[in-house]
């Protein structure tokens, strides 16, 4: 009791800002009491979390290209911000300028899209200073070539991701695990195994779909993305139901400290894919250059629909079928323009093609047949014809109307000649139309300057030439001398799929000595269409159809077209 009067003594004593809790404390120990709410502490061990590490800031270096560290087929920009592949669909590997920060994003617009190829953008990272880099030894492949090597990761990015205008944000954390994510989407785990004890360069890869992208300003990943949220049983059902997808990527947000120690590295077998060997091969098919402005016409057939503006398929109908699809503008001058095909695996397809001066705007759906050559009766000008080989999946037939308006084609680079001679005084749009088991037709663009091919390996430097050679000059006559020799089953390419002299098919021998019944000078050398007379020239044939009411000076049948012939030597 007499030291509890001392402590109540001390209590009044004690000097101003005193709280005096450690005497009430020992008040209450004395008297065996319960401690106070107030002063109750917990002593647990607090839940283990993924701790979140200051993160430096951006560096004062803006984010660029490396000026010198390049794929032999990028061209880059004075402000080294925007790259575009000029070329074939690989060499076109680039790096950044400085080192890249742990949760720093590397942030790329796309900027162009080249449809002709297989494969897209591939990201990653290089503990290898460009700068240390020789360009010369730069593989063609970042995948799988280059991440063969050590100290080099990267991936390719799904063909869906990469359309034009996307923005592509990628960057690493501390545990080396890549992420990335699509303009404003959740974050995707990409890939893991980064090595980030050394300063990391950014690697990108200018593949395939994608030409040409650009460079923005470099941010930090925000806060909120930085510490995942718990793996939910939501996403185990999730991981079931998408097992089999090889395809698969996971939510950064869906990642806890149990499952990413079961994310192996990136191997450099993950990032093979045979999309190489398919450009390759069909590099060897192609211009160096092609451009992408034409596509389809939004005026297609009833039973085709659009896939995206370079690529229709046919809808899955019995019966007759209206197919017929259009380019979007008329065809220029020696413009060739190349075109891919999909057919069944179980026999091969057919198709149609031709040209039209009737411009697709003006049409309705129901006024496309299901055969198009019924469309020979209009009044507008049309000329058409069926591929007389089957076609088969993957391949590519180029068309072209050159100054003399003859229908040249070539089919999987080899020459087939003249297959239609047209009026091409007036704007011609393209038409096609789907048969058998053709089942998607794409554009892969046009050129009107193709290039002559040599035996260079595709995708290389020598496959781009200095002075490309046209199809046809304006004065330039077709070679009539030369027969015709097609080998459609022959494994040799030509150097181009046509020559600079057009060659024209060969006929049964025959003398052709009569004159033309209207100028008296020039041979007759023309077939009118539909009565089957010859009794003209060709000059004379195209003024002749010009005039109204324009008939056979022989039996008086309208002329619906005129064919030029040509005589076998």
């Amino acid at each position: 009791l007499g030291r509890l009067l001392r402590g109540y003594n001390t209590e009044e004593r004690r000097r101003p800002g005193d709280t005096g809790q450690g005497h009430s404390l020992s008040l209450h120990y004395s008297l065996n009491a319960p401690f106070p709410a107030t002063s109750h502490r917990c002593h647990h061990k607090p839940k283990r979390c993924l701790p979140i590490q200051p993160c430096a800031g951006l560096s004062s270096v803006p984010l660029l290209f490396h000026p010198s560290t390049k794929g032999s087929q990028i061209v880059m920009d004075m402000s080294q911000r925007t790259v575009k592949r000029q070329a074939s669909f690989c060499n076109a590997i680039t790096f950044s300028n400085r080192p890249i920060a742990v949760y720093e994003q590397v942030r790329l617009k796309i900027t162009k899209k080249q449809c002709c190829w297989s494969g897209a953008l591939r990201l990653g990272f290089t503990c290898k200073d460009p700068s240390r880099i020789n360009p010369d030894t730069l593989p063609k492949y970042a995948c799988p070539d280059l991440v063969s090597q050590s100290g080099f990761w990267a991936k390719a990015l799904p063909e869906e991701l990469s359309n034009e205008g996307n923005v592509i944000s990628f960057w690493v954390d501390k545990k080396g695990r890549v992420f990335y994510r699509i303009n404003d989407s959740s974050s995707m785990l990409f890939f893991s195994g980064v090595h980030v004890s050394e300063p990391l360069w950014a690697l990108i890869d200018v593949y395939g779909l994608t030409r040409g992208v650009q460079l923005l300003d470099s941010e930090m990943v925000p806060l909120d993305c930085l510490r995942p949220r718990s793996f939910a049983a939501a996403h185990q059902a999730s991981i079931q139901r998408n097992g089999d997808d090889p395809r698969l990527s996971i939510s950064l947000c869906d990642l806890n400290d149990e499952e990413e120690e079961r994310l192996q590295p990136l191997s450099s077998n993950s990032c093979h894919v045979p999309q190489n060997s398919q450009n390759s091969q069909q590099c060897s098919l192609l211009p160096s250059h092609l451009d992408t402005d034409l596509h389809f016409h939004s005026m297609h057939g009833i039973h085709v629909t659009v896939l995206d503006k370079h690529t229709v398929a046919r809808l899955d109908h019995r019966g007759d079928e209206r197919t017929l699809v259009f380019t979007s503008r008329p065809m220029r001058c020696s413009e060739t323009v190349f075109v891919k095909v999909k057919a069944g695996v179980t026999r091969p397809g057919s198709l149609s093609y031709g040209v039209t001066s009737c411009d697709p705007t003006t049409l309705r759906p129901s006024d496309l047949p299901s055969n198009p050559e019924s469309l020979v009766d209009r009044k507008e000008f049309w000329a058409m014809c069926r591929l007389a080989v089957p076609l088969h999946s993957g391949d590519i037939l180029g068309f072209v109307v050159n100054s003399d308006g003859e229908v040249m084609m070539s089919h999987n680079g080899i020459s087939a000649g003249m297959q239609l001679c047209v009026d091409n005084s007036r704007p011609l749009w393209m038409f096609y139309g789907l048969h058998g088991t053709i089942t998607q037709l794409r554009i892969l663009g046009s050129s009107l300057h193709p290039d002559l091919r040599g035996p260079s390996v595709p995708g290389s430097p020598s496959c781009t030439p200095n002075t490309p050679t046209m199809l046809c000059s304006g004065n330039s006559e077709p070679n009539l001398s030369t027969p015709l020799n097609i080998n459609l089953n022959s494994s040799t390419t030509p150097s181009s799929p046509f020559s600079s002299h057009p060659e024209s098919p060969t006929f049964p021998s025959c003398s052709w000595s009569d004159e033309c019944t209207i100028c008296y000078e020039n041979v007759v050398d023309t077939v009118l269409y539909a009565c089957g007379h010859m009794c003209l020239c060709y000059a004379c044939g195209l003024k002749l159809k010009k005039m109204a009411n324009a008939c056979c000076p022989i039996c008086r049948r309208t002329i619906k077209d005129i064919i030029k012939t040509y005589r076998s030597t």
